[in-house]
């Protein structure tokens, strides 16, 4: 059923004209065709006498008035309902009930279906008009409240046939229109999500490759010029690059493995924390700085995300250090915890040069910015009192 439905819905969509010269068929079949073999003389009465007294063709050019204009019954709903109510109102005024005046309950149909709804108010008051007309005309054979709750009666049921259809059409399309919002939606979400996911990639590949990169260029340079005065020294050096190498590699595969589709099986080695800070401050005195690193508190306590993002800034913040200001700054690292709170400071004492003074205008500020954004914290740099550069960071969490 719901296929033969489907294939009449494909055809009328293709050749609409079929559907509406169907319906002038069946209507006329089904009510005039009784008129013209004089079904009515089998009902006596003042109007059937008068329809059996009507000549053939005059009988015929009333019903095609009543039924040819229901092919344009979805096209010009409203003029047709005009067209055949007046058709009906005109031979009806003379005593004629016809079959084919069933066309008048169609075109109510049509117009209540397809018209807009500021037009119905005139519908309305054409349909009280010929109702009321009718009523009166057919009480001369049966009494008036048979007559009116005969004729109420088949044009509320036209009207609330086409006014159930109308709202269940506009209740598909609303639900189309939903499913169509609801499929943007997904879409935009997917897309947000999605670049997000870039974003925190992005960040900490910065943060993975800026600081490694930063500490082996630092050792390569320190190993070239000592590998002639001291070959031991410029032998530890390039242990030290290799070392960092292996370990930034493997920070980026963990990091990389999340936009992979067939990836193996996840490193589940834990992520940085604030107990990791002491080993990242050496590594960086290896490449030269003074790393003097102050904790206080207890900021190993804190939710690992916050620890995290902690390290994370650290990290960058001694890598803009150890680059900006070359491998001979003194760097001071304070780390204060309390109950809601932590707060970072990293301050180095060579001036920074003209061209940073008010701030570094890449990634690394922006990365450290969002990390403590996401913890309602929030992240500063500038020139310190005595000429260096510090950053200061404040980032809020719970303690675990």
């Amino acid at each position: 059923m719901i296929g033969a439905l489907e294939a009449l819905r494909r055809v009328d969509g293709a050749r609409p004209w079929v559907a509406d010269t169907l319906v002038v068929l069946v209507v006329y079949v089904v009510f005039c065709v009784r008129d013209l073999g004089g079904i009515s003389a089998h009902h006596p009465g003042v109007l059937d006498e008068r329809v059996a007294a009507l000549h053939p063709p005059t009988l015929l050019l009333i019903q095609l008035a009543l039924v040819v204009p229901l092919w344009w019954w979805r096209r010009a709903p409203a003029a047709v309902f005009y067209v055949v109510t007046a058709v009906f109102a005109a031979h009806f005024s003379f005593g004629i009930l016809l079959q084919a005046d069933n066309a008048v309950l169609v075109a109510l149909f049509s117009v209540v279906l397809h018209e807009r709804p500021a037009r119905l108010v005139w519908v309305a008051v054409t349909l009280v008009t010929v109702v009321s007309l009718a009523t009166w005309r057919a009480a001369l054979l049966i009494s008036f409240w048979d007559a009116l709750s005969v004729l109420v009666t088949s044009t509320v049921a036209a009207a609330a046939l086409g006014l159930a259809l109308r709202i269940r059409r506009a209740q598909l399309v609303a639900l189309h229109d939903r499913a169509a919002r609801l499929a943007v939606e997904r879409d935009q979400r997917s897309r947000l999500a999605a670049a997000t996911e870039r974003e925190r990639v992005a960040r900490e590949l910065h943060d993975i490759v800026g600081h490694s990169l930063s500490v082996i260029i630092t050792l390569a340079d320190g190993g070239a010029y000592a590998i002639d005065r001291s070959p031991e020294k410029g032998k530890e050096a390039h242990l030290l690059i290799g070392d960092t190498g292996r370990r930034a590699l493997a920070e980026l595969r963990r990091a990389l493995a999340v936009l992979r589709e067939d990836v193996d099986p996840p490193d589940l080695s834990p992520q940085p924390r604030i107990a990791d800070i002491e080993a990242l401050c050496e590594r960086f005195r290896v490449a030269g700085p003074t790393v003097t690193y102050r904790p206080s508190g207890r900021p190993d306590r804190l939710d690992l995300g916050v620890q995290l993002a902690a390290y994370r800034i650290v990290q960058e913040a001694l890598t803009n250090a150890l680059k900006h200001a070359g491998p001979h700054t003194d760097v001071v690292l304070t780390l204060e915890a309390d109950a809601c709170d932590l707060r970072i400071v990293v301050r180095n004492t060579v001036p920074v040069g003209p061209a940073k003074a008010t701030g570094d205008a890449g990634h690394g500020l922006a990365g450290m910015a969002e990390r403590a954004a996401l913890y309602g914290g929030s992240v500063t740099a500038g020139p310190a009192p005595d000429g260096g550069w510090a950053v200061h960071a404040l980032l809020k969490g719970s303690h675990s």
